[in-house]
């Protein structure tokens, strides 16, 4: 006997429908637009896009109001796991002391003090803050546990909200022992603990934390153990991050505040996608990224949250998109598709932040004709309802 016949849902009146589907880009140019459309939802997956005139029937149907609707956010690039709270150091921070990578060790002291249950609650409150502004796929690393039993237990926390988990145990090295020791640690009793409940490895490659050998040396060793390789390179200074991952082939390299022409070049040739993180310049007061110059150069460029508690606590990507726009001469297509499609290329899927049938029906409707409005409209609430699986997981209540 064949089973039950899954409920399909038609979502009608969409004034103007991101797509990101490149089949569409023709017509529709880089974020495949269409209007007056309508999208039907199977399952968790889309069954069938398209102009309202021509929408199938189905089992249900929800009318969009002539609102834009967009595919979810996909935040590549997350710290959701710890305790504690570093609002001095910003404050700080905006009175003229400088953004340095001490206070990871602050924040690491608190999360190894905390519960599991209390570092579980946490993440959910900013998972639930996440979707509720639009975000439906979002990875979260570890990093502020640098011990095997936290490091460990942070992952495992992560690993209920989402598949998209990484291990950041070369963060920064703990005050109580040396960087080779250190490395050992993560290469070895570290990384067997964590790689369970881990899809990536990541390291901060930058002074003050791991130079290039030693960010070589552990993602190599991730490899080895099944990992796949992710970097936070250049953020803080020049340096060689940016060319090690593009050496070995990651998939995607974050920060990259500052590029040398070798690293822009090295980016272009490689494939390697350039995960920028505007929020962080914001809270830092350092210089944004080039992005103009990356995507004029042929760099794909995805964007993300980095939210954590210490340089950038926000977990907003509409935020990250009217930066992008404003502070980094991204058009709002070219930001929108960073912050969708290229992130979820930066986690290598191609199931999420596009809307074409068999990918995820993970979609947000705007209270907004456009999705222009999320730059046009900075820091304003728009988001009107979010879909993730094919359900309805956030009801705006205007």
């Amino acid at each position: 006997m064949g089973g039950a016949a899954m409920t399909t849902t038609v979502i009608t009146g969409i004034g103007e429908l991101v797509t990101n589907d490149p089949a569409r880009a023709e017509q529709g140019g880089l974020l495949g637009l269409l209007t007056d459309a309508a999208v039907v939802v199977e399952g968790s997956h889309v069954a069938w896009v398209g102009p309202a005139a021509d929408a199938p029937a189905a089992d249900v149907q929800v009318d969009a109001g002539g609102r834009a609707v967009i595919p979810g956010f996909v935040d590549s690039h997350s710290h959701l796991v710890f305790a504690g709270d570093r609002s001095a150091e910003f404050e700080a921070r905006m009175t003229g002391q400088p953004y340095t990578a001490g206070g990871i060790r602050r924040t690491v002291a608190r999360t190894r003090a905390a519960t599991d249950e209390q570092l579980t609650s946490h993440v959910a409150r900013l998972v639930a803050e996440m979707r509720a502004q639009g975000t439906t796929s979002v990875e979260i690393k570890s990093g502020y546990g640098l011990s095997v039993h936290d490091e460990a237990r942070s992952l495992a926390v992560a690993r209920q909200f989402t598949d998209e988990t990484t291990f950041l145990g070369a963060h920064v090295v703990p005050a109580d022992t040396t960087s080779e020791d250190y490395v050992a640690l993560v290469t070895g009793p570290m990384l067997a603990a964590a790689a369970p409940h881990a899809r990536w490895i990541d390291v901060f490659c930058e002074d003050g934390a791991f130079d290039v050998d030693q960010a070589r040396a552990i993602l190599q060793a991730g490899t080895d153990s099944g990992l796949r390789g992710r970097l936070h390179a250049n953020q803080l200074t020049y340096g060689g991050g940016v060319r090690l991952a593009c050496e070995l082939g990651l998939v995607a390299v974050d920060h990259c505040t500052y590029l040398s022409d070798a690293d822009v070049a090295a980016l272009a040739s490689s494939g390697t996608i350039a995960t920028l993180l505007p929020g962080v310049e914001f809270s830092t007061r350092h210089p944004y990224p080039d992005a103009r110059g990356l995507l004029d150069a042929g760099v794909r460029v995805a964007l993300a949250s980095d939210c954590n508690p210490g340089s950038c606590f926000t977990s907003s990507m509409a935020l990250c998109i009217a930066l992008a726009v404003r502070e980094m001469r991204m058009s709002p297509a070219e930001a929108l598709h960073a912050a969708t499609a290229t992130g979820a290329a930066a986690l290598d899927r191609d199931d999420v932040g596009v809307l074409a049938p068999g990918k995820a029906a993970d979609l947000v409707l705007l209270d907004a004709p456009s999705y222009v409005h999320l730059a046009y409209r900075p820091g304003v609430p728009l988001v009107a309802g979010v879909w993730q699986a094919g359900r309805p997981v956030v009801h705006s209540s205007r």
